[in-house]
């Protein structure tokens, strides 16, 4: 008997900030393996990664945005996945200073600072998702994130186009969103440290254009970890 499908919808900047972030030398993942390897009893249809190209930011690694190119051309060697793109946005603002202080004149005291963003990625992650439940493509659509946002997404699919939905959440599930788990997924499972160890890309890889080579900070024997910013960097 052939096993039931499934796409796979990962917010990448979550999977960053709640998993990746301060393990670099898991950022080298093999998004396919990881869904066969968290999906087991799914046939993996496709898999939709959302990211932001990232920028240089001032005292961060400036080596980041090329380890973020590398990793994207390993993912387009991938054939079930596909990359969608966002904006990564750096904005001056004005906001207050924390812990809150208060001027002569009892307001809040206030900074100016860089504030970054990442922009369009979980709006394009909710249209693929109702957009491929509409089309029916799948037996279950399952998103990664702890990203709330996602929840009313994720009740169209399934209260209003009556398709089954899946959560995988990149942290232990006492710590998982609350407002994701309420809208009852068929499968909740969380995404450990061992999964992201067990499906990590070849060290070189090769594609249209020659080979693809592991970043050295994302290796084993690297050091600490990679202070940057949004998605897989």
């Amino acid at each position: 008997m052939s096993k039931p499908t499934a796409n796979l919808y990962i917010d990448g900047f979550n999977l960053y900030r709640r998993l990746l972030q301060h393990h670099p030398q898991d950022k080298w993942l093999d998004l396919e393996a990881l869904g066969e390897y968290v999906l087991p009893d799914y046939e993996v249809n496709r898999i939709r990664y959302f990211t932001a190209i990232i920028k240089p930011l001032p005292a961060a690694d400036p080596q980041s945005p090329q380890r973020q190119q590398a990793y994207l051309r390993a993912l387009g060697t991938l054939p079930r996945t596909s990359v969608h793109l966002g904006k990564f946005r750096i904005d001056p603002r004005i906001m207050p200073v924390h812990p809150t202080e208060l001027d002569s004149e009892g307001k809040p005291v206030t900074a100016k600072v860089k504030k970054t963003e990442e922009k369009g990625s979980d709006v394009a992650l909710a249209s693929y998702l109702l957009l491929d439940a509409f089309n029916n493509e799948a037996d279950v659509y399952v998103v990664c994130t702890n990203d709330s946002d996602l929840v009313m997404p994720m009740r169209m699919v399934s209260e209003d186009l009556h398709r089954s939905t899946g959560l995988l959440s990149p942290m232990e599930p006492k710590r998982s969103s609350n407002e994701l788990k309420q809208t009852n997924p068929i499968i909740h499972r969380q995404i450990t440290l061992e999964a992201l160890a067990a499906c990590q890309f070849p060290d070189v890889i090769l594609d249209g254009k020659g080979k693809i080579h592991r970043p050295v900070k994302w290796r084993l024997n690297s050091e600490g970890p990679d202070h940057s910013e949004p998605s897989n960097q």
